[in-house]
């Protein structure tokens, strides 16, 4: 067996782990409930990057309905300005040493935000003992992009904590493991259809706009596990811009559209016209449909769907899905 079947077999494991990863992150939640005291926030800020930082992203979607202040991200060195005492940063580093993470949590401690952490050790952790800022540990060592059950409900369970939701919310984990087990069949047959329809072509992947975090996640899993180049966008933005840009469409492109069948009607109307016009470019055109009761459970539904054609993707192409060489000489390089 080659190293790259071998990586692709733990790969395997890993997404097929996904399910029960989320009973396990609640079993966390459960053990760690914040102990600090914290005042009223104006504002929230997620900090995280890659694999670590979509779970905000996803997370902010699916609560935005219940919350009264808005959550922003930082996915760099630097916080924005506004951030003060009364905002509420939380770091999430599956590995603990992202070092973007790791400038933009110094800056928040500087400004007097209240931090919480959310890494399997490393700097985040120990800056966190350091300075007495809550921190909650998630398993380590397997690739950030595979841990993403872990950070995804211990950030529902720092907002519940902190009464910025209700912890009902949590509950909606316990639906999704059900969902994904129950349906685990016509998964796998999903996935291996979306990985043919890719094959050889540019796929762009839409989405409505409440829910390009699960496209982002698409198009990352895409690259990092099958290494091809894929793009995203959402309506109804795409509407105002990237379809005139199919007038230069051609058959080597591939469309897949997430639908939740929960769109504003307009946007129903929208994505009608959508694929009309886009046929006359390309017959290459897939709509991936949700099952589940939520927003949250439909998005964990179509994110196994796809981590699993990511997989797939990368066994026809016979590439190592675990592998992320250029990250690390990037990662090498920066230390010169």
């Amino acid at each position: 067996m080659t190293e790259a079947q071998k990586n692709n077999e733990l790969m395997r494991n890993l997404i097929a782990a996904f399910p029960e990863n989320l009973t396990q992150a609640l079993e966390i939640a459960t053990n760690y409930p914040l102990t600090k005291s914290y005042p009223t926030f104006n504002n929230v800020v997620i900090c995280g990057m890659g694999g670590s930082g979509i779970g905000g992203k996803l997370v902010a979607s699916w609560i935005a309905d219940e919350m009264t202040i808005p959550i922003n991200f930082c996915q760099d060195y630097t916080l924005p300005n506004y951030v003060n005492n009364k905002t509420l940063i939380i770091a999430s580093s599956n590995s603990g040493n992202t070092e973007e993470t790791l400038s933009a949590v110094e800056e928040a401690h500087k400004k007097g935000a209240s931090i919480v952490g959310i890494c399997s050790g490393g700097k985040l952790e120990a800056f966190c003992k350091q300075w007495n800022y809550d921190c909650i540990l998630v398993p380590g060592g397997n690739p950030p992009r595979t841990q993403l059950a872990f950070s995804i409900v211990q950030l529902v369970h720092i907002f519940a904590e902190i009464n910025l939701i209700n912890k009902e919310k949590l509950n909606e984990f316990v639906s999704a493991g059900e969902l994904l087990n129950t349906n685990k069949d016509e998964i796998h047959a999903q996935a291996r259809d979306l990985a043919d329809f890719i094959d050889g072509k540019e796929l762009i992947i839409y989405s409505e706009a409440k829910d390009e975090a699960v496209a982002i996640r698409a198009r990352q899993q895409f690259n990092e596990n099958s290494k091809v180049l894929f793009n995203h966008h959402t309506i109804p933005e795409m509407n105002h811009n990237e379809m005139v840009g199919w007038y230069g469409g051609a058959e080597r492109y591939a469309v897949l559209f997430l639908d939740t069948n929960d769109w504003h009607t307009q946007n129903v109307k929208r994505l009608a016209f959508s694929i009309e016009t886009i046929q006359t470019k390309t017959n290459a055109i897939k709509v991936l449909k949700a099952k589940g009761e939520t927003q949250l459970t439909k998005a964990l539904y179509l994110i196994h769907i796809i981590d699993w054609a990511s997989l797939y993707a990368a066994e026809k192409n016979e590439v190592d899905s675990i592998y992320i060489g250029v990250i690390d000489n990037l990662k090498a390089s920066l230390q010169n």
